[in-house]
């Protein structure tokens, strides 16, 4: 018997396929990772970028039927587009297996740096604590895990845990680095900031995954633009931080292969939650808070589009209990979805405003 949710077929009316599609970015983002290595002179980028690649494709393509067979399969919310009924039933928690293959290359490119650890640590954290949160679906068998309280205070306490390690060893620097050398001081306000950035960055990623490659696709654009700037900085830029974004860049890449659509496994709040805290974490400490707002645009207007939909909501309800809708359905891929657009078009689409943002990043860098 065929599992429906292999058995899906690729988005029509639109042209090329999931796997197409997915092969066109890997090259896009493999050459240009190895373009700037031959710039530059050394293999900085391309390395971990192939290896954690290589080594999340083989892992997931061992580890997706485990899942299969362990019965993760996602529960699809009834209140979304109802297209995606058809995913019932296909694998989750993906996470579990790409992120400590970016960890773990990522690791090694520099194990003398002193900040990996910490950045590792933060990403695993909040894999436990999406893994925690995909588990408790599972269990009830419905699309909410721990409560939304619940949830933001584990990430706090995670996020807190690594900002005390910055403070204890003065990681972070009092202000933000803009472009054409400004520079804008916060002092002590850093802090909280750093704390908000972890808590939106997340949960901007864990909304962002609701289509077939989408998150995965934009968060490999958004790691791979944030290596190329720290290797474009002055005094030989920053080969450290930049070799473990294109760790994780490639991690995503090689599950990717598996995620594109139609999808064969999901990488759930496991996979999306330590997406976002490791894009914080290294953003922080690497100083690139501005290029992570610009290159991860698309993760911003998801979130933004949620946050608009429900107080436009609330503040044109009237006394029957309803109100206007800004969008057709948030988050923002399901605006498109519902207009008409194929699923495959939307994530493409995506895809390609991601790297038209990382341009403009690279352009615009501090």
């Amino acid at each position: 018997m065929i599992d429906s949710s292999y058995s899906r077929k690729p988005a029509q009316n639109f042209p090329g396929s999931g796997r197409l599609w997915a092969w066109g970015l890997i090259a896009v983002l493999l050459l240009s990772a190895a373009g700037l290595d031959l710039y530059l002179g050394a293999f900085q980028l391309s390395s971990p970028l192939l290896l954690a690649f290589a080594l999340s494709w083989l892992v997931c393509f061992w580890g997706i039927p485990k899942l299969k067979a362990l019965k993760m399969e996602q529960v699809i919310r009834q209140e979304g587009p109802q297209s995606h009924h058809s995913k019932s039933g296909t694998p989750t928690m993906g996470g579990l297996l790409l992120v400590p293959c970016g960890v773990l290359v990522g690791g090694l490119v520099s194990p003398g740096d002193q900040r990996l650890m910490p950045v590792a640590l933060v990403t695993l954290a909040f894999l436990v604590i999406g893994g925690i949160d995909d588990w408790r679906s599972l269990t009830k068998q419905t699309n909410k895990g721990l409560s939304p309280k619940g949830k933001l205070l584990l990430q706090a306490l995670a996020a807190g845990l690594f900002l005390l390690w910055a403070a204890l060893h003065r990681a972070l620097l009092g202000g933000i680095a803009l472009p054409f050398g400004w520079w804008l001081p916060l002092g002590l306000l850093i802090w909280p900031l750093a704390l908000f950035v972890f808590l939106a960055e997340s949960n901007a990623t864990n909304l962002t995954d609701g289509l077939d490659g989408l998150a995965a696709g934009v968060g490999a654009i958004v790691f791979m633009g944030l290596g190329l700037q720290l290797m474009l900085r002055g005094n030989s830029g920053d080969p450290a931080l930049a070799g473990f974004c294109a760790a994780l860049a490639g991690a995503w890449l090689g599950f990717l292969l598996h995620n594109r659509n139609p999808a064969q496994v999901f990488m759930g709040d496991t996979g999306s939650l330590a997406m976002g805290a490791a894009l914080s974490a290294i953003a922080l400490l690497s100083n690139s808070l501005w290029p992570l707002l610009l290159m991860g645009g698309v993760l911003l207007a998801e979130s933004l589009s949620v946050i608009l939909q429900v107080w436009v909501f609330k503040a044109t309800k009237g006394s029957d209990g309803q109100g206007h809708r800004l969008f057709r359905m948030a988050p923002l891929h399901h605006h498109f979805e519902e207009g008409g657009w194929p699923e495959l078009q939307v994530v493409v689409s995506f895809w390609g405003v991601s790297l038209i943002l990382v341009l403009l990043g690279l352009v615009l860098r501090p």
